[in-house]
């Protein structure tokens, strides 16, 4: 990653609107850490063209990092890591069904060749990935290092010394 200071953009992805209830913590965490992003919907099944065409031109768009969130079978991460060398990290989104489970584990079982980074279920794996996206971009930023270090500092300070 040889950007420019700041010039990095992460992009947030996700299977449909509803995923959007979970994904916009990714997006709040990106924009208190000062880092562009852009969002979109994509569906791996719904809009197979779609999302051909977002993962071959991602690298064009000076795209550094994507965060795809996917429901139910969760194709979405492994297809778009399949079409691009940008480092892809898999939000698993919580289901009515299996709570998840089913989309942690199409995420977390690529075969070898295709990773992707997962994280946990939900609301807290969006808000890891995006902290995660940011400690990938903070090697070679130096404001999105300070940032992300401010973010731990702040987290640090918020727990209690002892319980009231």
């Amino acid at each position: 990653m040889s950007k420019k200071k700041n010039n990095f953009k992460v992009s947030i992805i996700m299977g449909s609107q509803s995923d959007y209830s979970t994904m916009k913590y990714c997006k709040k965490v990106l924009n208190i850490l000062k880092i562009k992003n852009e969002v979109n919907i994509i569906s791996a099944h719904r809009t197979p063209d779609r999302m051909f065409k977002f993962a071959k031109a991602a690298e064009r768009k000076d795209i550094s990092i994507i965060i795809a969130g996917a429901g139910g079978s969760a194709h979405l991460p492994g297809m778009v890591a399949a079409l691009t060398r940008i480092p892809v990290i898999g939000v698993p989104i919580e289901s009515k069904k299996l709570k998840g489970l089913d989309s942690l584990l199409s995420i977390a079982q690529m075969p070898k060749g295709i990773p992707v980074g997962t994280v946990a279920i939900g609301k807290d794996g969006a808000i890891n990935a995006a902290l995660f996206a940011a400690s990938i971009i903070a090697i070679n930023s130096k404001s999105v290092r300070n940032n992300l270090n401010l973010w731990r500092k702040k987290q640090t300070r918020s727990v209690k010394k002892k319980p009231r």
